[in-house]
This record gives structure tokens, C-alpha cells and sequence, in this order.
């Protein structure tokens, strides 16, 4: 039994050769969500501003201009990196506090769920039970007045609960590029280390 837990194990080991692959799909599932996000906040810079400093209807913080220019600068120009694998452990951090302060600026109060369940979810609320409730009444409106089947031909209709979730299993993914950095053969780091320390 020894015998085959060894085999295996080093069999496991051949995969080593491609654990490049990791960081690089995390880099670029990452890449077109922070870019999205970045470009969308430039293209509505005003109307962001006004959110971001709002204390009535907004997040109400400080300094919105300076906020926004820092949020959306750093979600640009962090997704070219990471496509590109430059400097990517250097661009997690500053990626990591963006998420960090949307989690908790944005969508701490909404709990963990982006999208919102019913009880048999562990991280069901109050506040998602009654999402799922109105959910089920608009379904209801929308096949006695609409074309429901038109309607959902490509989905389901959902209730967006916009909890933290997103946002923490994004700070989790740039925290592992963090520490295992940009990945070997498809980044500019690796190309960039070996021409520095290889020598």
C-alpha cells in the first residue's frame, strides 16, 4: 500500500512541470473583471464621484475625486499587468486593499451572498429570504403578463443580493498571486528575474 501512495505521489509530482498554469489563470480570469471595473468607473467618473462622497444615498467617503482616480487607476492598470504578468506580487497589494474597502464600504451590510438564496443556503438572511420571496412574485407577474419564456431563454431571472462575496474571492486570489507571484514562461516577472538573477 506504502508502495502505491509513493507511486502516486510522484506521479503527482510530474505535474509540477505546468504549475505555471495556476497563477496564470488567476491573472487572467482576474485581468477583464478589474478591467471592467476600472474603465466603467473613468467612463462615469462624475456620476462615481457623486456616489463615492455622498453620505445620504452614497458610500460618504472622504476625498471622492482622489478615491475614485486611485480605485479606478489601480483596477486599469492592475489588469494590464496581470495579463502581462509584470510586477504582479508589487499590483496585488494595492488590488487587495481596493477589494478590502469595497467589501467592506460597498457590500459588508449585505452580508456574504452576491446573489440572493433561500433557506436551504447556509449564508441565507433575512434580507435574501425576502429577496427570494419578491423574486418568486415577479416570476409570477412576468409569466401572466410577459414572455417568460423570451425573458429567461438564456438564464434564470435572479435577485442581486451584492454581499461580499465577489469581492472576498477576489482579495483570495490576488492574495495566492501575492505570494506565488506571476508564474513561470508566460510573464514579463519571470523573463525579467531570469535576465537579473540567472546570470
Amino acid at each position: 500500500m506504502l508502495d502505491l501512495v509513493r507511486r502516486l505521489q510522484r506521479w503527482l509530482d510530474v505535474t509540477r512541470a505546468l504549475d505555471f498554469l495556476a497563477p496564470l489563470a488567476l491573472r487572467l480570469y482576474l485581468a477583464p473583471v478589474l478591467w471592467m471595473a476600472g474603465t466603467k468607473k473613468f467612463a462615469n467618473f462624475d456620476d462615481t464621484v457623486a456616489w463615492f462622497g455622498n453620505p445620504d444615498w452614497g458610500l460618504g467617503l472622504p476625498a471622492p475625486v482622489l478615491m475614485v482616480a486611485l480605485a479606478a487607476g489601480t483596477e486599469t492598470l492592475g489588469a494590464v499587468l496581470l495579463v502581462v504578468g509584470l510586477g504582479v506580487r508589487w499590483v496585488a497589494v494595492p488590488l487587495m486593499v481596493t477589494m478590502a474597502v469595497a467589501a467592506l464600504t460597498v457590500h459588508w451590510h449585505n452580508g456574504w451572498l452576491a446573489i440572493a438564496e433561500g433557506s436551504g443556503s447556509l449564508f441565507a438572511t433575512e434580507r435574501t429570504l425576502a429577496a427570494v420571496e419578491r423574486l418568486a412574485e415577479a416570476k409570477e407577474i412576468l409569466r401572466a403578463h410577459g414572455d417568460y419564456a423570451w425573458l429567461t431563454e438564456y438564464g434564470s431571472l435572479v435577485m442581486l443580493n451584492n454581499g461580499i462575496e465577489f469581492a472576498a474571492t477576489y482579495f483570495v486570489m490576488l492574495l495566492a498571486l501575492f505570494f506565488c507571484g506571476a508564474g513561470r514562461w508566460v510573464s514579463l516577472d519571470h523573463w525579467i528575474a531570469r535576465r537579473l538573477y540567472d546570470r
